[in-house]
């Protein structure tokens, strides 16, 4: 090998080294099937055209016999992996079933000739197994060209890889057997083969990949948001709420929970139909967070209410300015389009829970039950907000409730050993 075909071989192993190692940094970022798949198939082409192409031999050379093993081997191998790789990249278990066994078959019959190769005569290995590669990659070619009539468009660009790769092989094979002189434009153009092949197949490797990966990331972000009012849904509500009194315990401060359920829902669908109860919901969920504001989690816990949480409170008595504020803003006439498309106002029946939670441990589910019961009894109240009195226990309005505390108070004091919490809930 002279000094311009090592150049021109080692830019090629270059190019294939580049995207090999782009590949590896994106599956250690997020490691999936598909990038590991994408990994291990440009990874087999390295190694491919740097036994074949005499690179190895000419950077250092190894014993004959093993020279020889890796070069029978090496084209069968990544044939065969490619093949694997390929059925899971078309998805040929569900589009069809010959195609699924043509390619799982010749991944794994594929290894097994080239180690039979090895049995042959030493003159006869290499030209089995560059017959055997050389199959291999036809068989994936018209498979890929098989899956793209069949509809996937992006087989076609796999198919022009897989075209580049079958005089890659076969040139990669003679040079490695010195069938016949090769010069350097002879060289230059398997190479650019090699690397155009690569190239070609990565490209669509990594479009696949992106595809999903957004797919995924559209399909988690719909179910970590309500469709209609796009604030959190229930399982990311409660996520948050565990991660958030995770927190408070670390603060150690006061703050408060609150469930707002919206009642005679069918009244308002019978007035305004489906289209207007839904952007009731919205208007809802944005008043609610904006009384909350943006820092606390608030979210839609099922159909008709709303939870949000209130971190940190300046003040006991700031519960009441809370609950009421909520109350008469979710309670303010909403004007909605109604089944004629005219403007039609609606007043939603409402009721406003208000938790109280003192520093210390407490469970995602007791105060959310204890929420929507609280709501639910507001509903009989005039002010529509409701909360436990921290002195007496008893379900009160929030104006009603004992939270000024009297002077040399602090805290009201527990109830025989109990945590005000607990006692709350009782």
């Amino acid at each position: 090998m002279d000094a311009l075909a090592l150049v021109m071989w080692s830019m090629a192993l270059g190019v294939i080294a580049a995207l090999a190692v782009a590949r590896l940094a994106d599956l250690v970022a997020r490691p999936t099937l598909s990038r590991l798949r994408a990994v291990g198939y440009h990874f087999s082409v390295f190694l491919l055209v740097l036994v074949l192409s005499g690179v190895l031999a000419h950077a250092h050379a190894p014993a004959s016999g093993l020279l020889l093993a890796l070069q029978v081997l090496a084209g069968p191998l990544c044939v065969g992996l490619s093949n694997f790789w390929i059925h899971g990249w078309l998805r040929a278990r569900q589009r069809d079933r010959l195609m699924a066994w043509a390619l799982k078959t010749s991944a794994f019959l594929l290894p097994v000739l080239g180690l039979l190769a090895l049995l042959l005569p030493r003159a006869q290995q290499l030209p089995a197994a560059a017959a055997i590669s050389l199959l291999g990659g036809g068989l994936t070619l018209w498979l890929t060209v098989r899956g793209w009539l069949m509809g996937d468009r992006m087989a076609l660009a796999m198919a022009l890889g897989c075209l580049c790769t079958l005089p890659a092989i076969g040139g990669l094979y003679a040079l490695a057997m010195h069938l016949v002189p090769m010069g350097t434009a002879a060289q230059a153009l398997l190479a650019l083969c090699a690397a155009l092949s690569n190239a070609l197949t990565g490209l669509v490797l990594w479009r696949r990949d992106r595809l999903g990966s957004q797919a995924r990331g559209r399909a988690a972000r719909v179910a970590a948001r309500d469709p209609v009012t796009h604030l959190a849904s229930a399982r990311t509500l409660v996520r948050r709420l565990v991660v958030a009194l995770r927190r408070r315990r670390r603060t150690g401060r006061d703050g408060a929970l609150l469930a707002v359920m919206v009642f005679d829902v069918e009244r308002i669908a019978t007035q305004v139909g489906n289209a207007g109860v839904n952007e009731m919901w919205v208007t809802l969920a944005a008043r609610l967070q904006r009384q909350l504001g943006v820092v606390n989690p608030v979210g839609r816990y099922w159909d008709r209410c709303f939870v949000g949480l209130v971190e940190t409170i300046p003040s006991l008595p700031w519960l009441r300015t809370l609950g009421l504020k909520v109350a008469v803003s979710l309670r303010h006439p909403i004007e909605v389009r109604g089944l004629g498309g005219d403007r039609v106002s609606v007043q939603v029946d409402i009721g406003v829970g208000v938790v109280h939670l003192p520093p210390g441990p407490v469970e995602v589910e007791d105060i959310l039950h204890a929420a929507q019961r609280l709501a639910t009894e507001a509903r009989q109240m005039r002010s529509r907000a409701a909360m436990r009195d921290p002195v007496s226990a008893a379900v009160v309005p929030v104006e009603h409730a004992t939270l000024a505390p009297r002077r040399g108070w602090s805290r009201p004091a527990p109830v025989q050993g109990l945590p005000p919490l607990q006692r709350a809930l009782r």
